[in-house]
């Protein structure tokens, strides 16, 4: 079993369709080729960027098996197993762990939010983590979900032994700190946007999963590696040139950017499923000169 501690920096690939709306495979596979070339840490399979809510769960099992078997050992696998219910998700995190996933990322229950309290929380997380064969971190992503846990929720989630971090996307300074003073020592809070990853390490984050590295791995990456050499001023320099490619494939342009962006680079690529749309011609006119003036295609 994967150590409690999870650090690094790592990708939510995108989930890759045919002209039919039929799952593209082979072409996931190429991608995670790429990856598994890169300095990434590890690969998210089914993240938000992944199109997971859109996917039925028999797709979901053919892309975890297509992904661990396209990384072979190579990187580290986590999949986003969440669902509205308790015991759906651990249906589907079982499933994972039985394909070789190696963490299971699981997202807040939310379409009935008003009903849900602390206790309700506590115990949807608990209960997964006690059924999972994998370790489980918790998936705060308040702009989709409408649910943002408190952090002395958090807290108390990380005590229990097979919680081991939490992946938040809000980029909120003070309740950054807050997860990370309040947690265990060994609970990994990972940033979950590249527009606040070096202010995260800063604040003891043990890595990010970054939509922009989906893209730009070695660039997402290199901020983590100079923050860790104590090189601050190039890592902050590092971090400012990626503010607006980050923003361009996620809250400017969103999926349709992400998948365009991926074309720009030479990866494998596809229209996201509807009712989600691709990215205009001006948009990814838009994106490609944002990607040149950051110099992200120079080092493609």
């Amino acid at each position: 079993m994967p150590g409690r501690r999870l650090e690094g920096v790592f990708a939510p690939i995108a989930t890759l369709f045919d002209d039919d709306g039929e799952l593209d495979l082979a072409a996931y596979a190429a991608n995670i080729e790429w990856y598994c070339q890169s300095p990434l840490d590890g690969i998210v399979i089914m993240g938000s960027n992944g199109e997971f809510a859109s996917l039925s769960d028999d797709e979901k099992l053919r892309l975890i098996e297509a992904g661990v078997s396209a990384t072979n050992g190579r990187k580290l696998v986590l999949a986003g197993t969440g669902s509205e219910s308790t015991r759906g998700t651990i249906r589907m995190t079982r499933a994972a762990a039985e394909l070789g996933v190696d963490y299971a990322l699981v997202v807040t229950p939310h379409y009935y939010r008003p009903r849900y309290d602390r206790a309700a929380f506590v115990k949807h997380y608990q209960s997964v983590a006690e059924a999972s064969p994998i370790p489980v971190l918790v998936y705060i992503m308040t702009a989709y979900t409408g649910v943002d846990l408190p952090s002395a929720t958090v807290a108390e989630l990380s005590r229990h032994p097979n919680i081991i971090g939490v992946k938040d996307s809000a980029g909120n300074a003070v309740k950054f700190a807050e997860m990370v003073a309040m947690s265990e020592p060994e609970f990994s809070v990972l940033a979950g946007s590249a527009n606040f990853l070096y202010a995260a390490l800063c604040l003891g984050a043990a890595g990010g999963i970054l939509a922009l590295a989906d893209i730009a791995p070695r660039e997402c990456v290199e901020v983590r590696e100079l923050f860790l050499a104590g090189e601050h001023e190039r890592a902050r320099a590092a971090q400012f040139n990626l503010l607006a490619p980050n923003a361009a494939v996620t809250t400017q342009f969103g999926i349709g950017g992400l998948k365009a962006a991926l074309g720009m680079v030479g990866l494998a690529t596809s229209d996201p499923r509807l009712p989600m749309l691709p990215a205009t011609d001006a948009e990814r006119a838009e994106i490609q000169r944002i990607l040149e003036r950051a110099g992200i295609l120079a080092r493609v």
